[in-house]
């Protein structure tokens, strides 16, 4: 049984770091940041089977996640070292010079937990595709579990990689849609409306559920539920609304903090609605 309390704890931590590590550094991408707290923590300290302490690239006898939105780096690094996989303190070298915490994940750096560099949109279901493959080629029973952006969905290729999972039945692929509606331009139905996407993955062959993305008890259970529908021969598709910016007021809904860092002083106003709950890094 999931301790709901304790998991919006370490989510309310998770934004004090976002928002710490992306004042401090003065770049990064704070809104989608903070409105996928709530996932990736359900993910990683719930719902994953993993081991950081014995991470290996290949990935094999555990489940493992890509971020196909990478800009949204800041959310992944604090959950990775919260959970296990480099120490909390390195958190403080975001996006500096020499850094393994690079601005879009990246593996030359050798940061456990980082797989694939991603951030270039549209890839990272391709990605998730090649990775539940290997598994199934390796007799591997263990899951593949992507996240991407709505504004992501107008890239091409993302349609491409769907019909392919579909049609060759990838069905240990958990893919999840982060649908805030807002993208650097503005809002996603206004910058090129995706239409109904339910029906669209549907259509494309998927099993599709819906989430609140910010009910930490709604998303850890729609992510078990998903786990329960692998292996019956299709992929499935988590349509999970969150708020841009959320938890902290005056950016919350705000297609302009996609990519704009905080001042100090607007650090100071957001750290005041995060309690601290864990002990900042």
């Amino acid at each position: 049984m999931a301790d709901i309390e304790y998991l919006k704890k370490v989510a309310t931590q998770v934004r004090r770091d976002i928002i710490r590590m992306i004042a401090d550094a003065q770049s990064g991408h704070p809104g989608g940041a903070l409105g996928c707290a709530d996932f990736l923590v359900a993910l990683y300290f719930e719902v994953l089977r993993h081991d950081p302490a014995n991470w290996t690239m290949e990935g094999r006898g555990q489940d493992v996640f890509h971020l196909s939105n990478g800009h949204i780096s800041a959310a992944w690094y604090s959950v990775l070292a919260r959970s296990g996989y480099f120490p909390i303190s390195e958190l403080g070298t975001f996006r500096r010079i020499n850094s393994r915490l690079q601005g879009h994940p990246a593996t030359q750096e050798g940061l456990p937990g980082i797989r694939v560099a991603s951030g270039s949109l549209g890839q990272g279901l391709s990605v998730g595709i090649g990775m539940a493959l290997g598994k199934k080629l390796n007799n591997d029973p263990y899951l593949v579990y992507t996240l991407h952006g709505d504004g992501e969905l107008e890239e091409g290729q993302i349609w491409e990689a769907a019909m392919f999972a579909a049609a060759k039945k990838v069905d240990n692929l958990i893919a999840t849609v982060d649908y805030n509606d807002k993208q650097i331009d503005g809002p996603v139905h206004k910058v090129l409306d995706l239409g109904d996407l339910e029906a669209k993955w549907r259509a494309f062959g998927w099993e599709v559920l819906k989430a609140d993305g910010n009910d930490m008890e709604q998303i850890v259970n729609t992510l078990y539920q998903a786990r329960e529908m692998t292996g019956k021969g299709k992929p499935i598709l988590i349509l999970m609304k969150t708020v841009m910016g959320k938890g902290v007021d005056f950016m919350e809904n705000d297609h302009r903090w996609h990519g704009k860092p905080p001042t100090q002083e607007q650090k100071e106003l957001a750290l005041k609605q995060l309690p601290e709950t864990l002990g900042d890094y």
